[in-house]
């Protein structure tokens, strides 16, 4: 979609995601993935190359793959910029895990927040030897115990406590998710 406006040259439709860049927003609204993670990872890059003024990163993404997410995750955290997040709807799982990288985290009043541990997807074990599974298990505890560390490092809690509450699906709405530390404040709330 374009928006028109009147330029030099006449009116000009001008792409909506080319003017929010220049507001320096960003918008996450699908799946954790490569193609959405490197989309991201580069107008991050473009926007903290043009300045060190806050970025905002819109999310609304039902989680996806460890591994992008993570990519994005330690690049916003290696950012000069200061990034905001705000939650637009639903940051489950690994979407959540990217709004936690922002120094400032917001959610809308009716956003929702979910937490839990990563699970077993699409790896086939069937055909595989015990050691070989038990080397993917030991993988997913790695990742487990990565993921809980983050959650931990910025809500305050203990890492026994995030992991309890991890266990399961965890879901949050604004106001839980502000007082167990996930978001540093509610939009249109003073």
């Amino acid at each position: 979609m374009a928006i028109i406006r009147e330029t030099s040259s006449g009116y000009t439709p001008i792409p909506e995601e080319d003017i929010l860049l220049t507001s320096r927003r960003i918008f996450l609204t699908d799946e954790v993935n490569s193609r959405t993670s490197a989309c991201l990872i580069k107008q991050l890059m473009a926007l903290d190359q043009e300045g060190d003024g806050e970025i905002t990163v819109f999310i609304n993404s039902p989680g996806g793959d460890v591994l992008s997410g993570l990519a994005v995750y330690d690049f916003i955290k290696t950012m000069r910029s200061p990034v905001r997040t705000v939650s637009i709807g639903i940051c489950y799982s690994m979407g959540a895990i990217l709004f936690l990288a922002g120094s400032t985290r917001e959610v809308y009043e009716h956003s929702r927040i979910m937490i839990h541990d990563p699970s077993y997807s699409t790896h086939d074990i069937g055909g595989k030897k015990a050691h070989e599974i038990q080397e993917e298990v030991d993988k997913l505890v790695e990742t487990r115990d990565v993921l809980a560390k983050i959650i931990a490092d910025v809500t305050g809690k203990s890492m026994d406590d995030i992991l309890k509450v991890t266990s399961t699906d965890s879901f949050y709405n604004a106001e839980e998710a502000v007082e167990f530390g996930l978001a540093t404040g509610i939009i249109g709330r003073e």
